[in-house]
């Protein structure tokens, strides 16, 4: 009985973890249009990353470079970079982990989480003391 308990409990925690694990559609705050997809994977050390597998916006390519980067990130490719780190489950969220924008070249304290709602919208809030800024990234199908 006690071993039931025990793989029941450890069935649930990977079906919440799998809740956020897969592809999801990035949106771009400014102009509402998508920009890439990134897969969110769980790692051997049990916690959740993210990185860009794909580019939707006109004319990218997967070779393409970040020329208006700012910082370390000028120049360098964008396929593949690691922009969620580090994700621990508490509760119904993803917390202590890390958003990096490539673009400012600046990474703030991050949680995440599936919409209670509409479990086809993950939120991602990033974090700078108390001030944060929420984004809305879809599901892919």
């Amino acid at each position: 009985m006690k071993y039931q308990f025990i793989f029941l409990m450890l069935t649930c925690i990977s079906a919440n973890a799998q809740e956020i694990v897969g592809k999801w559609i990035t949106v771009d705050d400014n102009t509402g249009k998508e920009k890439s997809v990134v897969e969110i994977y769980e790692k051997e050390d049990g916690k959740l990353y993210g990185k860009i597998i794909e580019f939707l916006e006109e004319g990218a390519q997967p070779d393409d470079t970040c020329e208006h980067c700012k910082g370390s990130m000028k120049g360098k490719k964008l396929m593949g970079f690691e922009v969620l780190s580090g994700f621990e489950k508490k509760g119904d969220k993803y917390e202590n982990g890390k958003v990096t924008d490539p673009e400012a070249d600046k990474t703030y304290d991050s949680k995440i989480w599936v919409d209670e709602d509409d479990a086809s919208i993950l939120k991602v809030r990033g974090y700078v003391s108390f001030i944060y800024r929420t984004q809305e990234w879809k599901r892919k199908k």
